[in-house]
């Protein structure tokens, strides 16, 4: 079974690679199993920061890795969070502090069209000069206030395009067939085949 090292030691997101990735005999590992050490994410856009991250992996691990870069984008706020979606409301962020500020930002506004970035990095060694990327986005309006009890991160407040919902009503499997990371990974996965590296 091949081995790529996901640059995230998020269980949600290990869970969803190795979803997709089971059937092509690929087995995604989190960096934490290599105790591989954080690395500051300098860059200015989801791409950047992506590349930072698989390289940094592929350094440590002297393997094949993937990384995601995704954050939520707000039109009124003129791209924010961002890049800074993970730790929008400070240092000690949490998923709820951020989605709390982002709704606070919005409070007396009706334009409230966002969307979800995904950004995918397949990276075949530390210093490989063309890594394949995947990005894919999710549009969607940001509801009044929280709603739905599924999901993580801004889903309580994110009302996908064609949908009266928030994305924490929704079932993680349907979530993964329509979302940014979806799109994403399947974009990634038909390179990977196109380049012959999974079966």
């Amino acid at each position: 079974m091949t081995q790529i090292v996901l640059a995230s030691g998020n269980k949600g997101k290990l869970a969803e690679f190795n979803q997709l990735f089971n059937q092509y005999k690929v087995q995604v590992l989190p960096q934490s199993e290599f105790d591989v050490p954080s690395v500051a994410e300098t860059g200015t856009t989801f791409v950047e920061n992506a590349i930072i991250k698989a390289r940094h992996a592929a350094e440590f691990c002297k393997s094949p890795t993937i990384s995601d870069d995704s954050g939520i984008e707000v039109d009124a706020l003129n791209g924010q969070p961002g890049i800074y979606s993970a730790r929008y409301s400070g240092e000690n962020a949490t998923e709820t502090s951020n989605y709390e500020k982002l709704l606070e930002a919005l409070k007396n506004v009706e334009a409230r069209s966002a969307r979800f970035q995904c950004v995918l990095i397949y990276m075949r060694h530390a210093k490989d000069p063309t890594p394949i990327i995947a990005q894919a986005s999710w549009e969607g309006t940001i509801a009044y206030e929280a709603d739905g009890n599924g999901g993580h991160g801004y889903d309580p407040i994110f009302i996908p395009e064609g949908s009266s919902q928030t994305v924490a009503h929704m079932d993680a499997q349907h979530k993964n067939s329509i979302s940014h990371r979806g799109k994403a990974l399947a974009l990634l996965i038909d390179a990977l085949k196109q380049q012959k590296i999974i079966g």
